[in-house]
């Protein structure tokens, strides 16, 4: 093949694939959501003149052009790759491999961020809650557990710690730090494992008084594989799945859990969810605003009120067996001036504030 034939025919691949793409692209139906990242895709921008010249519609067609090319998700795993084994980067995107986990790397506190969750929490307790016995405690991050071994950063969270506590007195910190470690939490997930948990319910029960302690032996494991969590997607590289165990027993069984926002009464667990966009879901049916669960078989009388994020859905069932009721608010979809058509507050409860530390440093979600 002569020099002259063989340009010919490179040029014509090239723009074949060019036209193929451009055309790939054109035909290709936009979709509205990633499954392997779980967020919503960048929707092609509207135009109008203003948005013209001030620029806004070129930035928005920029994230639009990388959110719908076709593709996708088969480059993003080509690049982690590169990153991973060629370049040899410590991370992709903050994420990272340290063993069979996934990652992500989270060193930055956001103190402003920190203290308006402390003022917002001060403000719930000397509202309703005056003369009650009041917790917080942070829940660590897994990167938190890894960066010391692996050489990375982390986020200082004795420092957050010290920002609530000195801005928060009626409210009494629970360490948590130390019940956890790397292997509490999912591979390929931010969460905690449920089976993993009985020492950090029980740190939690004795700090705020509770005679009651749990064991594994209390409960009765159901198991759901494969369960692959966010980081799996946001990785774009083959990771090996979890098992996600739920811990049931009889009392848990006959719980009764109401669901405020719906109006209705639903399962403590949900494994119909397991196939869903988000199998954590499993727990207490994922994200509500307001739940209330009713122990019908409790020896005790207590109550608490559980202010939580998502890894309250998963010990909540467990702190049940030292409570008859407990009350799971979550701020981030519920504001906190309206719980009183929803709680009594006469009646004297414990109080958690049980959040990550992801929450606390974007606590302006918190309503």
């Amino acid at each position: 093949m002569n020099r002259k034939l063989k340009d010919k025919l490179i040029l014509i691949c090239f723009f074949g694939i060019l036209i193929g793409f451009l055309l790939a692209n054109i035909l290709t139906r936009d979709a509205a959501y990633s499954a392997s990242e779980r967020r919503k895709l960048a929707r092609f921008p509207k135009l109008s003149s203003e948005r013209i010249f001030d620029g806004t519609v070129f930035e928005q067609f920029d994230k639009y052009a990388l959110d719908q090319f076709v593709l996708r998700d088969g480059f993003r795993g080509i690049k982690a790759l590169f990153a991973y084994n060629l370049f040899r980067q410590k991370d992709n995107n903050g994420l990272y491999f340290w063993g069979d986990h996934i990652v992500k790397m989270k060193y930055k506190m956001n103190e402003e961020s920190v203290l308006n969750a402390a003022k917002k929490m001060n403000g719930i307790y000397e509202k309703y809650f005056i003369g009650m016995d009041a917790y917080f405690a942070i829940i660590p991050d897994k990167n938190d557990y890894s960066a010391s071994v692996s050489g990375r950063l982390s986020t200082d969270i004795e420092k957050m710690a010290g920002l609530l506590r000195n801005n928060m007195p009626d409210i009494r910190e629970i360490k948590l730090f130390d019940t956890l470690s790397l292997d509490d939490y999912y591979l390929t997930d931010i969460h905690w494992k449920q089976e993993n948990l009985t020492g950090t319910v029980n740190r939690l029960l004795e700090s705020m008084g509770n005679p009651v302690r749990i064991s594994g032996n209390d409960f009765e494991k159901k198991e759901l594989y494969p369960f692959f969590g966010v980081y799996y997607g946001q990785a774009a590289l083959p990771a090996k799945p979890d098992t996600l165990s739920l811990l049931t027993a009889d009392s848990l069984e006959k719980s009764l859990v109401f669901d405020y926002e719906r109006n209705e009464q639903i399962h403590i667990y949900a494994p119909e969810k397991f196939g869903g966009t988000d199998p954590y879901d499993v727990f207490l049916s994922g994200a509500k605003l307001l739940l209330k669960i009713t122990d019908t078989q409790s020896e005790t009388d207590r109550e608490l009120v559980l202010f939580r994020d998502s890894f309250g859905s998963s010990i909540a069932p467990l702190l049940l067996t030292g409570y008859k009721t407990i009350f799971l608010v979550d701020l981030r979809y519920m504001s906190s001036e309206l719980l009183p058509e929803y709680i009594d507050f006469s009646v004297k409860r414990d109080v958690l504030f049980l959040y990550g530390a992801d929450v606390l440093n974007n606590s302006h979600m918190l309503k």
